[in-house]
């Protein structure tokens, strides 16, 4: 017991701190706190780099909101997960996260499917660049920026000045023709 109420202890002058905005207070923060709140960040996340990016922006929400930190409601940790698995919850509805999750490399592709893990199986292997090359010029043009160079069929649209529908059409055709090629 006395360990928790020194730890509460601790928090509550580290808060009054934090509330008078002591900069020396928000370093034991982020000191005590940032592998905490990264662990919470990266399990929803998932990606490494992204989780440190939104511990920092997490940090800034703290920094920020200081004075809305109630310690009659609730610890100073669980307000902090708090803040954190909102910043992580928000990132993973943004329109970035749900554009980079649907942009797909075609490794992931293949591997979805067939239950093959292409991850040591390099893209040539697989003959799959032999069997777009077959395809017709125009198809094969928005294939190869799809799945070898990324663009999503918005930006192909965009950044090559071709009307989305024809992108799209062009990318049907091509997933039909290479279908009929893999019966």
């Amino acid at each position: 017991m006395k360990i928790g109420f020194e730890q509460t202890n601790t928090d509550n002058q580290l808060v009054t701190l934090l509330k008078s905005g002591d900069e020396g207070a928000y370093a034991k923060l982020y000191d005590d706190y940032s592998s905490l709140l990264f662990g919470v960040i990266v399990r929803i996340v998932a990606d490494k780099r992204e989780a440190e990016n939104l511990l920092q922006d997490c940090f800034v929400k703290i920094w920020q909101n200081t004075d809305r930190y109630d310690p009659e409601k609730g610890k100073l940790a669980t307000w902090l997960i708090n803040i954190a698995r909102n910043t992580a919850i928000d990132f993973t509805r943004s329109k970035y996260y749900s554009q980079k999750n649907k942009n797909q490399t075609i490794e992931n592709f293949v591997d979805k499917d067939t239950g093959i893990s292409t991850h040591s199986i390099p893209v040539d292997t697989l003959g799959i660049r032999q069997l777009v090359k077959k395809l017709t010029p125009a198809c094969r043009q928005v294939i190869e920026w799809m799945y070898f160079e990324g663009y999503t069929q918005q930006e192909i649209s965009d950044h090559f000045n071709i009307p989305l529908g024809t992108v799209k059409l062009r990318a049907r055709t091509a997933m039909q023709e290479l279908r009929q090629y893999y019966k």
